[in-house]
């Protein structure tokens, strides 16, 4: 279970692209070690939180705390660090069709430690994460010759080569049939029970939130309209949250006159 160390802290958060607002005065606290699912209509602005928690998008107003440093005051210089910190994995895993399996793996490590690890210690940092999930020795093969489940767990792997504290998934199980989507739900358990990280997993698959999440936090209405454990997500009964987890589009009086109008 995860501790109570605050380690991510959104306070009052403010976002808007032009007129569009995304969040207004959004706050949030994720602990050490745990794994907290964002959940949320299209447009709600969950990609927007990874994104603005790794300085690849500027909050408008308020602060990102990380690790008890502001991510919004800080310097690209001083973002680089934090981002050698935290991992993302890419909704479409990423990988470079020009590369081998074994070379997108180690992209990363090359990038970040060109001048510190050697091939042969690259090599193993390859190796160990491919086995990790599940995918031992198929470094010389191409991405082009493997199935959706399996580009995703290298780019899995990927992440894990570079051996972060943090893991930010987007969408992993997006497009998988429901066998490779128990499969990497199964490794976003195993993976943070092994190594202890702290996950942010961004879905909109129920299945997915229940099977790996300490807790949930739905937004809209640009922000945090509940959060809490899977249990009371199960139990709620929220109408906007209500529908959202039994996949029901709101009630409408009249279908006739809308239909009509239309």
């Amino acid at each position: 279970m995860p501790n109570s160390e605050i380690l991510i802290r959104f306070e009052k958060v403010g976002k808007a692209f032009g007129s569009k607002i995304v969040y207004n005065r959004l706050s949030l606290d994720i602990f050490r070690g745990e794994t907290i699912t964002i959940l949320g209509a299209s447009g709600s602005g969950k990609s927007v939180m990874l994104k603005m928690l790794i300085g690849l998008l500027e909050a408008d107003s308020g602060r990102i705390m990380f690790d008890g440093q502001d991510i919004t005051r800080m310097e690209e210089r001083q973002l680089y660090e934090v981002r050698r910190r935290v991992a993302y994995l890419f909704q479409g895993a990423a990988l470079f069709d020009s590369l081998s399996v074994g070379e997108n793996v180690a992209y990363g490590l090359r990038e970040q430690n060109w001048n510190t690890m050697s091939d042969a210690e690259i090599a193993t940092r390859v190796a160990q994460s491919l086995t990790m999930v599940g995918l031992p020795g198929i470094e010389p093969m191409r991405p082009s010759d493997l199935s959706g489940g399996m580009k995703k767990r290298v780019g899995l792997a990927r992440t894990l080569a570079l051996q972060p504290e943090v893991i930010l998934y987007d969408e992993p199980t997006t497009g998988l049939d429901p066998i490779n989507t128990a499969r990497i739900n199964h490794l976003i358990v195993s993976i943070k029970r092994s190594l202890g990280l702290t996950s942010l997993v961004v879905t909109h698959d129920m299945g997915t939130a229940f099977s790996v999440s300490d807790r949930l936090v739905m937004l809209g209405k640009n922000r945090v309209l509940m959060e809490g454990t899977p249990e009371s997500f199960r139990q709620t009964h929220d109408p906007y949250v209500r529908d959202f987890i039994d996949g029901r589009a709101p009630e409408v009086e009249d279908v006739d006159v809308l239909l009509s109008s239309s």
